[in-house]
């Protein structure tokens, strides 16, 4: 039995070695969630976004083969360290996770709004005591509207905060009625009342303030410095701004100087 998991073992170790562990082929692989427009989404049978377009423009400029991965949130980390993508670029939240990543500098600005139904008598955040929010799991504004986070107060005042897989999901529980309101990005809160427009409306107050950028693999600072080279020409050049104003985004969203 001890000759057979030994065995067992050293099939396991030379299967993990045989995954594509470094960035060595001319292939970016960017892992995102397909399903947090406009940053990562798919339309058809493409996939786009915001950085996603980036990301392309990158690979052009260095020459790389660009590959969109789409990924289980919850799964971001074991895909990342496993060497399955290069880097999680996706709206991604920096704050609450600066030393679980090597991080590129900051990028986009972003605030976590509370989207209700329109005619809402929800008006303030003060009027979501007693209430159902949802959020998407594993964000950053679910985290400080929990036990032991930094709006954990609000978050007390709740009848229940819901977690759901994604933002789509959290969305589409509110127009059912489900939950009563939705703690989310505000870029992807406003691709979302852009898309069905007359359906939602934003609270005048902000839960909080982030700002977004691209996580690589924890001691991966070559490759972060090349891709971030590249994306800062892409902010200089104006090529951000364009890309940006295709999916809504504001251009005072875009901090990268």
């Amino acid at each position: 039995m001890r000759n057979i998991l030994i065995a067992a073992a050293a099939l396991a170790v030379l299967a993990g070695c045989s995954q594509r562990s470094t960035f060595t082929d001319g292939r970016f692989v960017v892992g995102f969630d397909a399903d947090f427009p406009p940053y990562g989404f798919k339309e058809g049978s493409e996939y786009k976004g915001f950085d996603l377009d980036l990301a392309r423009a990158v690979c052009a400029a260095k020459g790389w083969e660009f590959v969109a991965n789409p990924i289980n949130w919850d799964a971001k980390d074991m895909e990342l360290n496993s060497g399955a993508i290069d880097c999680i670029w996706n709206g991604f939240t920096i704050q609450g996770r600066e030393k679980a990543y090597t991080w590129s500098s900051p990028y986009v600005d972003n605030s976590q709004v509370v989207l209700v139904k329109a005619g809402s008598p929800i008006k303030t955040l003060a009027d979501l005591a007693g209430k159902i929010v949802g959020v998407q799991t594993d964000t950053p504004v679910m985290k400080a509207l929990s036990k032991g986070g930094d709006h954990e107060k609000l978050g007390a005042t709740f009848a229940k905060l819901i977690v759901e897989p994604n933002y789509n999901q959290a969305v589409n529980e509110l127009a059912a009625g489900a939950v009563d309101a939705v703690a989310m990005d505000v870029g992807v809160a406003k691709r979302k009342m852009s898309d069905l427009p007359g359906k939602f409306e934003l609270l005048g107050e902000i839960v909080m303030t982030e700002t977004y950028g691209i996580g690589f693999k924890l001691g991966n600072e070559e490759l972060r410095d090349q891709v971030e080279a590249e994306l800062r020409k892409l902010f200089a050049d104006g090529t951000a701004a364009k890309i940006a104003e295709q999916y809504g985004i504001e251009k005072s969203a875009l901090i990268l100087k």
